[in-house]
């Protein structure tokens, strides 16, 4: 199956959070959007890896994508080298993707920046022809993604250029609720963390909404970019 877009996240939540507006977006637009995750978060302090497989899943089904997939990676201890750099390509070519979302380029959570280097150099990677690799036993063909943006995370970095998402701010919030194990709960017996506050919760429509009046809407996602954006027209700008 070839996709427009193939999001990566080091743990599932982390491309409902950065990008899950923009792929809501690109979906009802007819584009085929998946999700690969690279860890199942099994060292998160609340829930379980097995209770956060079932919550992908089910926001993987709110949102819409074609497909959803986890490398299974060791959470907290994957690094960027020739073994999971060849796991992240056979998923590039597998769905050749015009487009890559992926991890913030500097982040609170170590796994985020590590994913993000990973991903952007398997992406270089995934098009050289002298690197084999086999799905399902067959010869896998080389295959770049056009472009590699960098969705933004805990830290509030400066966006690159920033994607109107107004009009899905619902769905992308129904998405990430999703994970009721690692959200906001009052209910909860489980341990505090830095994400399952209230406040936390909010955050995702205050700085959506944030970023939205930078560029004059309502809601807005940001993104780093490795390269310099193009436009064919000044009218192209927003």
């Amino acid at each position: 199956m070839k996709l427009d877009i193939l999001a990566f996240g080091a743990h599932p939540d982390d491309v409902e959070l950065g990008a899950g507006g923009t792929i809501a977006k690109e979906i009802a637009a007819g584009k085929k959007v998946g999700i690969v995750d690279l860890t199942r978060g099994e060292l998160g302090t609340r829930g379980s890896a097995e209770i956060r497989d079932a919550e992908a899943a089910a926001s993987a089904r709110i949102l819409g994508v074609s497909v959803r997939e986890n490398l299974e990676f060791a959470d907290g201890f994957f690094v960027n080298d020739k073994e999971h750099q060849l796991a992240v390509i056979r998923m590039i070519r597998k769905y050749q993707p015009e487009i890559v979302l992926c991890n913030a380029v500097d982040d609170r959570h170590i796994d985020h920046g590590k994913g993000s280097k990973l991903v952007s150099d398997a992406c270089f990677l995934s098009g050289l022809i002298k690197i084999d690799t086999k799905f399902d036993a067959a010869n896998q063909a080389p295959w770049r993604p056009k472009q590699v943006y960098h969705y933004i995370q805990w830290k509030n970095l400066e966006p690159d250029f920033i994607v109107n998402v107004s009009g899905y701010i619902e769905k992308k919030t129904e998405a990430i609720l999703a994970y009721g194990s690692q959200f906001y709960d009052p209910k909860s017996k489980e341990p505090e963390t830095p994400i399952s506050s209230k406040n936390f919760t909010e955050s995702v429509n205050y700085r959506a909404r944030d970023l939205g009046r930078l560029i004059g809407v309502e809601h807005g996602e940001g993104f780093n970019t490795e390269r310099y954006p193009g436009v064919n027209s000044l009218d192209d700008l927003i």
